[in-house]
């Protein structure tokens, strides 16, 4: 890939940590070795920690390190960080998490690419498992079918084959024109973790701008399918996430979601879905019972943390 790709434009790299600063490590190293270099990036470190400082100052492209003394969660991080970028007179930001790459040294140059091919306002990468690549990290539907393997999303391929239009996963190595953020804005930092990215793209999607994910280039991500639990013969799923407080979040955060426009359509879906994994696979009433409260909570903007 040419670095002169882009090359009249700035680019600024958004990276969210907290308490994870081998893996940040990894991150910065494959983030300042791109063939399309960040002109600066920005690392917004929720715990405030010196030796992320440290780590950061000593990477070997422009950077901004911006640590908070109070822990402003994924939304309220990448909020700030997208914020100062736009300061620095960013024409597109790039968002990664601490705790995920890009593949490679050519993902900036390719997503750059196929953004300026199609138009888009907004472009990511396939988010795929960071332990094997050929599984996605997270299951996608295309139509009524799950695809859980990277090779699956090509099924179906059109002229546009190299761009699955309209689906987006956001932070994970997504790219933003400056517009794209004056119009759809930054994420909600009361939803503080779980869901910020839903709804950042469910603006995306009203605003009208053209967006989608970009099938040949990747960012390795640790897999979360786990928390997709198959039900009615895998035809549909539902999410149970392993500890008391990402269920807190993701539950809570969900009945906000589905209470805005865009999302309110898929209401019935979300009681026939969480009402048949927590009665019938999971035999679990007050399971649901504790779901349907915490999604009460969401509903009533009830954002306390609990």
């Amino acid at each position: 890939m040419s670095e002169r790709i882009g090359a009249g434009e700035r680019i600024v790299g958004v990276v969210v940590t907290h308490k994870r600063r081998e893996l940040l490590a990894q991150s910065l190293k494959v983030l300042a070795s791109q063939t399309r270099p960040l002109d600066h990036l920005v690392v917004v470190d929720n715990a405030n920690e010196d030796e992320v400082r440290a780590l950061v100052e000593s990477a070997p492209i422009p950077t901004s390190y911006l640590g908070s003394q109070h822990n402003l969660g994924g939304a309220g991080g990448f909020a700030l960080g997208m914020l100062y970028a736009l300061s620095l007179g960013a024409d597109r930001v790039w968002l990664a998490d601490d705790d995920g790459r890009p593949e490679g040294p050519d993902v900036l140059a390719t997503l750059l690419a196929c953004a300026l091919r199609h138009d888009l306002a907004e472009v990511s990468p396939v988010v795929c498992d960071i332990d094997e690549p050929d599984r996605l990290a997270f299951p996608l539907r295309r139509g009524v079918q799950w695809r859980r393997l990277r090779s699956e999303l090509f099924a179906g391929g059109s002229e546009d084959s190299d761009l699955l239009p309209g689906i987006a996963s956001l932070f994970n190595g997504a790219l933003f024109t400056a517009s794209a953020i004056d119009a759809v804005g930054v994420p909600d930092l009361r939803l503080f973790v779980r869901g910020d990215e839903v709804e950042v793209h469910r603006r995306l999607v009203r605003s009208g701008l053209r967006f989608g994910t970009c099938l040949t280039t990747a960012y390795l991500h640790p897999n979360g399918a786990d928390e997709f639990k198959p039900i009615l013969g895998g035809r549909m799923h539902t999410q149970y996430p392993d500890n008391d407080t990402k269920r807190f979040f993701t539950y809570r955060n969900r009945g906000y979601l589905l209470s805005q426009p865009g999302l309110r359509r898929l209401l019935p879906q979300e009681w026939v879905r969480f009402g048949w994994y927590f009665l019938i696979t999971r035999r679990d009433p007050k399971g649901l019972f504790e779901w349907a409260r915490l999604r009460k909570l969401g509903r009533q903007e009830r954002f306390e943390r609990d």
